[in-house]
């Protein structure tokens, strides 16, 4: 069986998205089973939310998953999970505060969603065929398939970068935003915790990719020897 030395570039960060998805599970989990006393489940919360900041055309729909949440940019709707659109606990809430800071990032035009929405496409095509293009330029001996097939996946690495401000800017507002309609803080730590699990995720994505561009580089190399 073929082994790939270049793996254990990858080994650091496959622990870390291990242990990231761990520690969201985890504290999902906790956190979901703690009843908020705000009175809000996670879809009237939103509604709350999003027309305290102005935000009355944005619909709201339940989407089938568990932490499937996320802001639809394109279509203006925030979708809520099968795990938080009914919910009422510390973590659902946490979850649907974040989603709501997205849509109003939105609607600021925060510089770095913008930057994030506008690669996306390159992203997309950089995390799914630059290694088809890197492996058959190497196959093939092909110092120009190889250059385009880092320069592509390197989009991707750029797109995870600058994910990591949206995220956690997201985050920021959501606490803001549970604060100032009078969570306590023993729950807004909760919420905390909650979050800050989650943006482990977007840390391991990011190192992740940063590696396998690493492990690209060092291919590209051994390929010239």
């Amino acid at each position: 069986m073929f082994w790939d030395p270049t793996f254990v570039i990858l080994i650091p960060a496959i622990i870390l998205a291990a242990y990231a998805q761990f520690l969201v599970s985890s504290r999902f989990s906790q956190y979901s089973k703690v009843r908020s006393t705000f009175g809000f489940n996670g879809t009237q919360l939103a509604r709350q939310l999003l027309d305290n900041a102005g935000l009355y055309d944005i619909k709201i729909e339940r989407i089938r998953g568990n932490l499937t949440d996320h802001y639809d940019p394109k279509k203006r709707v925030v979708r809520l999970s099968d795990a938080t659109h009914n919910s009422t606990s510390i973590a659902a809430l946490g979850v649907v505060a974040h989603e709501i800071g997205h849509a109003i990032q939105d609607k600021e035009r925060y510089a770095p969603l913008v930057v994030r929405n506008a690669v996306v496409p390159v992203a997309q095509i950089g995390s799914s065929l630059s290694w088809i293009i890197f492996i058959i330029g190497l196959l093939m001996v092909s110092p120009i398939l190889v250059r385009i097939g880092i320069v592509v996946f390197s989009a991707f690495v750029f797109f995870t970068l600058v994910t990591l401000p949206v995220e956690f800017n997201a985050s920021s507002r959501a606490k803001k935003l549970l604060a100032s309609m009078g969570m306590p803080s023993k729950e807004l730590k909760g919420v905390s915790s909650v979050l800050g699990a989650a943006a482990m995720t977007y840390v391991a994505s990011a190192a992740t990719s940063i590696l396998q561009l690493l492990r690209m580089l060092v291919l590209s190399g051994a390929g010239r020897d």
